[in-house]
């Protein structure tokens, strides 16, 4: 019994250090091929330099943070490094060290978006607010808030949908979308014998997105409502929208 316990207890051992070995494959060390590579103690150049990493010596890459990377020094040292910098090391394979654009791979991996914009509805101004989160790379689900203030009334409605961007990957990108919600149309008290209106509401939706800088996006809508009044009766709007947007 206690030769199978032993045997048991050198498999967990070496289970549980498995997932450390591997880990440790995956950190990239580089060689510093500048006269020296400077290390901050946070990622900013608001944070001091402690330590210099000599020319010929190498780093160990284990962490991004926006444009900053930290990084362990062969001496134990940890510490941040601007991507800048890092360019200027080389590979295993003696190779000048390239990284893809950080803005880019931010962009490609969004997930939840927050945005507002000012348009016309019919004729009157409107404000809108809405969130999106992607379930897909070219799929997404909104959630909207609009308000519209008439000369003769006040409009306010939401409504959710889904929204496909077949060509998301790029920064200028078209979309559209469709979706269902709630309307409600408040007439002035001025006006007489004017009763509130509630309806249901669908929408078919155009738009294009633009990758402007970092986490923002412009965006252009173009968006058809129908307010179903009656059982027999509906009113179609048509609204332009323009804002900006920005994504975690």
């Amino acid at each position: 019994m206690s030769r199978v316990l032993l045997r048991l207890w050198l498999l967990l051992c070496c289970l549980s250090m498995a997932p450390a070995v591997q880990a440790a494959d995956l950190v990239e060390r580089l060689q510093v091929a500048e006269p020296y590579l400077e290390l901050h103690t946070g990622p900013g150049r608001g944070y001091p330099v402690f330590f210099v990493v000599e020319k010929g010596q190498s780093v160990a890459v284990e962490l991004r943070r926006t444009d900053w990377y930290r990084v362990r020094a062969e001496g134990g040292q940890v510490g941040w490094v601007q991507r800048r910098q890092l360019e200027s090391t080389l590979t295993a394979a003696g190779q000048n060290k390239t990284f893809r654009d950080l803005l880019l791979d931010d962009y490609l991996g969004r997930r939840l978006e927050f945005g507002g914009a000012w348009g016309r509805f019919r004729a009157e101004p409107m404000l809108k607010l809405g969130m999106q989160y992607r379930l897909a790379d070219t799929l997404g689900a909104e959630l909207a808030f609009g308000q519209v203030q008439g000369a003769f009334s006040g409009t306010d409605f939401w409504h959710v949908g889904i929204v496909s961007e077949p060509w998301s990957d790029r920064r200028l990108s078209p979309f559209f979308g469709v979706g269902i919600g709630q309307f409600r149309n408040i007439p002035n008290a001025s006006l007489v014998d004017a009763a509130p209106t509630d309806a249901r509401l669908a929408h078919a939706m155009l738009g294009l997105r633009w990758h402007v800088a970092e986490r923002f996006v412009l965006r252009l809508d173009w968006t058809l409502y129908t307010a179903f009044v009656a059982d027999n009766r509906s009113i179609e709007y048509r609204a332009v929208t323009g804002g900006l947007a920005f994504f975690f």
